[in-house]
């Protein structure tokens, strides 16, 4: 990725959240610049670790941790992991909440999927944009992003999801499901057809690529979920983001079913 205005960055509301980036970068209120993280050996590491490893990160001639001291930004030590699963991954929506750098890294989820709230926001387009929550998904696997954000960034991140409302959507941290780094940005994902039913539980029977970056701790990660009507149910079946996009969710799934509670579909500490 090279450096380019966030505004330049393409992005249309039927369309969204895509195009995400496919590799770690960095926002500002102006700017997207890439992220250069170099591939890890190590199976597993811990969150503290990984935060170094992005500190390590080259942004150009210097090291995101220098970047950051540079532009008088909060250090990765003063940071929390969030994901981003749906519109905030963006960089032209993230630049224009005004909330300084954010770095920004790829992850890959396993046992989890992303998939649409049971909500429209009518901000940007009519009828609405459906964003994105997340629930479990056995076998299931794909790529999304980690931020490291300060509190204050979390705040205003989580406030502009709800349009103000405070019980729209929370913080959590889930305590199922795994995530790791991933270098893959081609990195192939399950197919709808390898989707099957086992009573009320529907499971992936795709296999998986191989890991190529370490794993850490899920429960240290903080993601945003939609906690008034949860997620879409498409009688008794989940909608997968990465099968089916926007524009084919709001015409020919939304309002054909009801509402999982976020209680159901994710266990959080």
């Amino acid at each position: 990725m090279e450096k380019m205005n966030a505004s330049m960055w393409q992005y249309t509301p039927n369309n969204s959240p895509h195009p995400l980036p496919k590799s770690s970068f960095i926002i500002s209120n102006q700017e997207i610049l890439s992220l250069n993280l170099p591939q890890m050996t190590e199976h597993e590491m811990a969150i503290d670790s990984i935060k170094e490893a992005v500190a390590n990160a080259m942004v150009g001639q210097e090291k995101l941790s220098e970047h950051l001291t540079n532009n008088t930004a909060p250090s990765m030590a003063d940071r929390k992991p969030l994901l981003l699963l749906g519109e905030l991954a963006n960089p032209f929506q993230l630049a224009r909440l005004g909330l300084g750098i954010i770095p920004v890294v790829t992850v890959r989820i396993r046992d989890l999927c992303r998939t649409y709230a049971d909500s429209l926001d009518s901000r940007l387009i009519q009828p609405g944009i459906h964003h994105i929550t997340m629930a479990r998904s056995k076998g299931w696997w794909e790529l999304t992003h980690l931020s490291f954000v300060t509190v204050q960034q979390m705040k205003s991140m989580i406030q502009w999801l709800g349009n103000g409302a405070s019980t729209d959507w929370r913080p959590v941290k889930p305590n199922e499901g795994e995530i790791m780094l991933e270098f893959d940005p081609e990195l192939r994902h399950p197919t709808m057809e390898s989707m099957s039913s086992q009573g009320n539980i529907e499971i992936c029977n795709d296999v998986e690529p191989d890991q190529n970056g370490p794993k850490f701790d899920i429960n240290q990660v903080i993601v945003p979920v939609h906690t008034r009507y949860g997620c879409y149910d498409s009688r008794g079946k989940i909608i997968r983001n990465y099968h089916i996009g926007q524009r084919d969710f709001h015409s020919n799934y939304f309002r054909k079913g009801s509402s999982m509670k976020w209680q159901d579909i994710l266990t959080t500490l």
